[in-house]
């Protein structure tokens, strides 16, 4: 893993940039920007995928594999990821020759410019919050440009360029590099404390999160439910402060929750109620489309016109994705990774099954947080499914550390009789089609790649009425 070194100089000017790492959701949003400038663009990933093939489509130059031979020779500038390891090949070759190398948040920040921008940050909801204000910023014929960190199910893409002076991203707590950009309107969904391996503790998080706010030129927008939002709240020198949630006290307030068949809700703001509905489960989402209505205040537009906008939102990809249904059991896709995610997504799925149980896949990601919350998801897990089924741990940029794997967080179940430890995904996946009956749900859980499993659930559910069930 590289640590993002944010003093790095940022070119002026980028002619050919190479990205090693083009296939994550946020890289390939940023080199489908880079191309729609007309800047030459190449990159590497460690395997194919259908997004290194639309890449290609749209003309950029990609490789499978990290290799030195990678690196086009009219590079001028390479743009990284934290999770490449420093003997990264290309990199090594770039630093060779003298190139601008510079970390993703850097070139997001070139892209950027001097545009108004609204940067929504957090530990949890980013992706969905910022969806939510992309897409009502398009219904009120809006057109900003936009980085989100996973693809927006109605527009097809995480990233996309616009015609007006507003910039929407979201913005990385993981790394601090959320501290680079020059915001105008800030939207802080929560301050759960995670990502303890760069941060170190508690506080240096959470003086993270006041710093990022109070840099926000325009307005703050932050959640009034969230125990740590309150905290970084209290510590904010900002004027403007509108906030959103269930509280009483809150600018936008969301409440008469109803999660029967849907998402109905009221938002009252400025001694107004509205009404609305969502087609995305869960009160959680409730209070992100609060969040999303503020800042379009914060942005000047009407109260009316901004809850009618934010009701079109239909989800992001890996947000309670439904795969198939086979026999009568949905199988679906969420990319829930904390404790608290996990809680939120279950409870939105809980919403709507009805009479039927879920069964969760979850794929604990990476080992410092697995190490640092087991118990805790250990205990939403069985709170929330009638059963888990649990995969080992998806390192992504960190080395195994020795005792941590799925087995941990299975152990710390109450009831042994809840869990089920399996690390070949195969037998995982044919468990899970013989536990699960008409109208259950099957979710998979996690940020990693735990997704490339459903085909293999989907073929042994197939398998499993093939038998004549269970």
């Amino acid at each position: 893993m590289i640590r993002p070194d944010l003093s790095l100089p940022i070119p002026d000017r980028i002619d050919a940039a190479h990205f090693i790492g083009i296939g994550g959701s946020g890289m390939s949003g940023l080199a489908r920007m880079f191309l729609a400038r007309g800047i030459r663009v190449s990159g590497s990933d460690r395997a194919d995928s259908a997004v290194l093939r639309e890449l290609a489509a749209l003309g950029a130059d990609v490789h499978i594999g990290h290799d030195a031979a990678h690196l086009p020779t009219d590079a001028d500038t390479v743009v990284h990821t934290g999770a490449i390891w420093p003997e990264n090949p290309e990199l090594l070759l770039a630093r060779e020759r003298g190139l601008a190398v510079i970390h993703r948040s850097q070139a997001l920040h070139w892209l950027i410019g001097g545009r108004r921008l609204v940067a929504v940050a957090g530990a949890h909801g980013k992706t969905t919050s910022t969806g939510m204000v992309v897409t009502a910023l398009q219904g009120l014929d809006v057109h900003p440009t936009f980085v989100n960190g996973g693809v927006i199910a109605q527009l097809g893409v995480s990233s996309g360029t616009g015609s007006d002076d507003l910039f929407v991203i979201e913005a990385d707590e993981s790394d601090g590099t959320f501290l680079l950009y020059d915001t105008a309107v800030a939207l802080v969904t929560n301050v759960d404390p995670d990502h303890l391996d760069h941060w170190g503790s508690r506080e240096a998080f959470f003086d993270a999160f006041v710093r990022f706010a109070d840099r926000a030129s325009e307005a703050v927008v932050i959640s009034s439910d969230d125990p740590g939002a309150r905290e970084v709240r209290t510590r904010l020198s900002r004027e403007r402060v509108i906030t959103f949630g269930e509280s009483e006290d809150a600018t936008v307030r969301v409440h008469d929750v109803d999660t029967e068949g849907g998402l109905r809700f009221s938002l009252t703001a400025d001694g107004r109620t509205l009404h609305t509905e969502l087609p995305v489960p869960g009160v959680h989402n409730a209070i992100n489309a609060a969040g999303a209505v503020a800042v379009l205040g914060a942005l000047g537009i009407g109260l009316e016109d901004a809850v009618r906008a934010v009701g079109s939102f239909a989800g992001t990809v890996r947000r309670f994705d439904l795969h198939g249904v086979r026999r009568g059991v949905s199988v679906y896709d969420d990319y829930a990774h904390h404790p608290t995610e996990v809680e939120a997504a279950l409870a939105g799925a809980r919403s709507v099954v009805g009479t039927g149980r879920i069964i969760a896949i979850q794929q604990p990601h990476t080992y410092s947080r697995t190490q640092e919350m087991y118990r805790e998801f250990a205990d939403v897990l069985e709170r929330f499914a009638d059963h888990t089924v649990m995969l080992d741990v998806y390192g992504a940029r960190e080395d195994p550390v020795p005792g941590v794997t799925g087995e941990l967080v299975s152990s710390a179940f109450r009831d042994p009789s809840a869990v089920h430890y399996v690390p070949d995904w195969q037998q995982a996946a044919d468990y899970a089609a013989s536990v699960a009956r008409e109208g259950d749900f099957i979710i998979t859980l996690g940020c990693g790649n735990v997704n490339l499993i459903i085909p293999q659930v989907l073929g042994a559910l197939e398998d499993v009425g093939d038998r004549g069930g269970r």
